[in-house]
């Protein structure tokens, strides 16, 4: 439907940056984007390779996981999203993916610590790992409870998904979201940089120390505070 173009398009061109970037091989992640007004969000179809997708391709679903307006299947990850879009009301765009480092991360179950400025010009915090799933969360609507189990995490935490638009799933993978599906690609390619960057530092040095709290808050205000000027 004409309604749905937009976000067609903006689910399409996130999802063709996954490979681009070298955040996916095959068809191992997906992106999608949403309308807040029309309370829906498109997303990858399941399954279908990245050379073969189309803006028509991608799947409408609404804030409960439903298919609204497709052909195909939606990714496996569908009620993921929907969970996140409907607790999160100001987030426009989610990405999963098993891009290497931030996924080795994830399989350590780790948070990734803050040792350096890149970090800190994107957050103040170690990224978080969630905690795995528990038994009874994986014998029920496993990726329904995946939405849970990031949400869980942060408050665990004290932080909120404006605080942080990044995490870890335990044993899992990588989520990212953001304002615009754009942003949600944005993040996902900072996350895995960063997680590279953290594995570097600790194979040179094992006892390298977190960066200065001071160096955290200049980095990140420089970037973000009211008086903002860096932009490389």
């Amino acid at each position: 439907m004409q309604q749905y173009q937009d976000i067609r398009q903006a689910a399409y061109e996130a999802n063709m940056q996954l490979p681009a970037l070298g955040l996916v091989i095959f068809t191992f992640g997906n992106v999608s984007a949403a309308d807040r007004k029309l309370g829906v969000f498109a997303i990858k179809p399941s399954g279908v390779p990245y050379a073969e997708l189309t803006p028509e391709k991608m799947v409408i679903v609404d804030f409960d996981g439903k298919t609204v307006d497709g052909q195909l299947r939606p990714s496996s990850d569908t009620l993921t999203h929907a969970v996140l879009y409907k607790h999160w009301e100001h987030i426009g765009g989610i990405v999963h993916t098993h891009s290497t480092y931030a996924t080795a991360w994830a399989q350590s179950q780790r948070d990734i610590p803050i040792y350096g400025t890149t970090h800190a010009d994107h957050n103040t915090v170690d990224i978080p790992c969630a905690s795995p799933m528990s038994d009874n969360m994986i014998a029920g609507d496993y990726e329904y409870q995946t939405g849970f189990q990031i949400m869980d995490a942060l408050t665990q935490r004290g932080l909120t998904y404006t605080d942080i638009e990044m995490i870890l799933v335990g044993n899992h993978a990588p989520f990212t979201w953001g304002a615009t599906a754009a942003k949600a690609v944005y993040n996902s390619a900072v996350l895995e940089s960063v997680a590279q960057m953290a594995y570097l530092t600790e194979s040179i040095n094992g006892n390298a120390p977190r960066l200065k709290d001071a160096l955290i808050k200049k980095h990140f205000e420089r970037k973000h505070g009211p008086n903002s000027y860096y932009g490389q």
